[in-house]
């Protein structure tokens, strides 16, 4: 065996081993904070639910973005869309709202739908597009009933 299979085969090895501990680590700590997750994420939810109470559809994403702004990573990005899910559900009716909002699967148009959204809003972050994926789930949802 010449030394370029063995440093391939070391490689490999090294590879699969890193793997397999950052998959243990991330099982570790989800089991470890899930109790913790899921009680932030119902009182977010809660949160949304209130203040779209008060506000239409329009303001339950202006206050999203906001949001988003202030807490642009993952963890915050995961309770924003929380957020919105809720407090879009929770408001009152914006005229026009959906009017523009393309279906999730038309793929090319939602993408570009969501660019031109996070655009807008100058947020530039690779979590923006979910706020907007959320506002068409919430727009089909009420298509379809």
């Amino acid at each position: 065996m010449t030394g370029l299979v063995k440093g391939i085969i070391i490689s490999a090895v090294v590879i699969v081993i890193v793997g397999i501990l950052a998959i243990g680590a991330g099982v570790y700590w989800i089991s470890s904070h899930s109790g913790e997750f899921l009680e932030k994420s119902k009182q977010t939810m809660a949160e949304g639910e209130k203040f779209g109470k008060s506000t239409d559809n329009q303001g339950c994403v202006t206050e999203t973005v906001s949001s988003h702004r202030q807490y642009p990573a993952l963890s915050g990005a995961i309770s924003t869309q929380l957020f919105l899910t809720a407090c879009l559900r929770a408001s009152r009716d914006t005229p026009g709202f959906c009017d523009e909002v393309p279906k999730r699967t038309e793929f090319i148009k939602s993408a570009q739908w969501q660019a031109e959204q996070c655009a807008r809003e100058k947020l530039r972050n690779s979590y923006c597009p979910q706020i907007f994926a959320q506002v068409q789930t919430f727009c089909e949802m009420r298509q379809s009933h």
